[in-house]
């Protein structure tokens, strides 16, 4: 196929010289292929176990086998990659068994590395681990690799390697980084600088202000009215304060297509039970979408509180499922839910009064804990086995999402009666985030500060 696709492109010769290989996910005829190239080699040729090379990964369900066919279709190689634990899967993968036939073209084992990786990225992993001969580490350094440390396989020294997978660095840079160089000098009030809304000065109100992405609002009108308000009330609620009334500000091509977004912002209004008091509405132009929300609060819960030692919760309403079209991407818990309900999420941290919070944004998880940490003047710890997600979403996704509702704590957790709680980590001295896994280890997830901004306010 890969042939194919440059000749179309214009490569006369490709069609003269396919590939002379592929990677594939193996089937049965291709894994027993794989397991008996690997007992050829791991056991015959180089004597690294007795009588076989086969262990629990094997049958393991979830193991994935990735296999190398030569254009006649014979085995040439394989891989095989999986969750680490037995347990549910946190995310920590691990690839293994690397075999290449005598005889093979180059760059066979290459191909079948990048593969893993690229597959256990795609499976949601936040950590991808290989144990390697010795004689292999410098092939894995040169595909981007890092080595950790040396550890012994059945007695014979190898080297644990590791893959840098960088999707919470790059979301939190893509959505966040400008924002220091962008706001210095315009933006900002004493002790709340980076935070999700403003307190008013001289005054009890709070001020929030979001945009939809323009795409989003074209794509799904309905549900990017929902949002506009979702979104504003969560920063609200980040910061304790009681919603009071939302201003919006609407650009439409025709009034057909402002009646589908304003029925989604009317539907959010009614079952948050804050109603729009106001705004301003355009046709004939591309679609956007903003909202204002305004809230009251005598004591505002700051983002940037905290302060190193401080243990960190999550409050998060797992319930409801991907929003069609969004999987992976946006988690729908509030749609469903009822004004009750939705209240009372609101006022999670208005009743706990924690030292800080943050709601959830579209940084994602471990983005918004590097923004709280950023504002503390500190770095930050997540306990990847401790953080709450609803079923079936990989913890790739559930650190990268929009979650719907949930934010995050510093010193005091914020429950709510239709969230779950729990506590997920702690902000520590310097900056940026690490994930913690349960063997111990960490490994970087945003170095330095998320936005640039830098500390909320100096303590004395």
């Amino acid at each position: 196929m890969d042939h194919d696709i440059l000749a179309l492109l214009g490569d006369g010769r490709s069609g003269a010289a396919p590939p002379p290989f592929s990677i594939e996910p193996a089937g049965h005829s291709g894994l027993t292929a794989y397991r008996a190239l690997r007992h050829d080699t791991f056991v015959v040729r180089q004597g690294l176990f007795d009588r076989h090379d086969l262990d629990d990964r094997d049958t393991d369900p979830r193991t994935v086998v990735l296999i190398a066919r030569s254009g006649d279709g014979g085995v040439l190689g394989g891989v095989r990659l999986g969750p680490a634990h037995d347990g549910p899967d946190l995310g920590w993968w691990t690839g293994g068994r690397l075999v290449v036939a005598p005889g093979s073209p180059p760059g066979v084992g290459r191909a079948l590395v990048r593969a893993a990786c690229a597959r256990a990225e795609l499976e949601g992993a936040l950590r991808f681990d290989a144990t390697v001969q010795v004689r292999n580490e410098k092939m894995f350094t040169r595909l981007g690799w890092h080595s950790v440390r040396r550890v012994p396989v059945a007695g014979v020294d190898h080297v644990l390697m590791r893959w840098p997978i960088g999707r919470i660095a790059e979301l939190a840079a893509a959505t966040k980084r400008p924002l220091g160089t962008l706001l210095r000098g315009i933006t900002g009030v004493q002790g709340f600088l980076g935070d999700d809304g403003v307190p008013v000065p001289g005054s009890d109100l709070v001020a929030a202000c979001d945009a939809i992405v323009p795409s989003m609002v074209e794509r799904d009108p309905e549900w990017a009215g929902w949002c506009s308000v979702l979104v504003n009330l969560n920063d609200l609620a980040a910061m304790g304060a009681e919603p009071v009334a939302l201003l919006d500000a609407l650009g439409a091509r025709d009034a057909s297509f402002a009646a589908r977004v304003l029925s989604g912002l009317r539907r959010a209004s009614t079952a948050y039970g804050v109603p729009v008091l106001g705004g301003h509405t355009q046709f004939g132009v591309a679609a956007s979408l903003s909202v204002t929300a305004l809230g009251r609060a005598a004591h505002p819960v700051p983002g940037g509180g905290g302060v190193a030692g401080q243990r960190v919760w999550l409050t998060a309403d797992l319930s409801g499922r991907w929003r069609p079209g969004y999987t992976g991407r946006q988690w729908d818990s509030t749609s469903g839910r009822r004004t009750p309900e939705l209240r009372d999420l609101l006022g999670a941290v208005g009743r706990a009064r924690p030292a800080a919070a943050k709601d959830v944004s579209m940084a994602g998880l471990a983005g918004t804990l590097g923004m709280l940490a950023e504002a503390s003047g500190c770095g930050a710890v997540l306990d990847v086995a401790r953080v709450p997600r609803p079923a079936g979403t990989s913890v790739g996704d559930w650190l990268t999402c929009f979650p719907g509702f949930a934010v995050l704590t510093a010193g005091a957790p914020a429950p709510a009666r239709a969230a779950v709680t729990a506590e997920c980590g702690e902000l520590v001295a310097g900056a940026g985030v690490a994930l913690r896994w349960p063997d111990g280890e960490l490994t970087p997830a945003v170095a330095g500060g998320v936005t640039g901004l830098g500390r909320a306010e100096e303590r004395t």
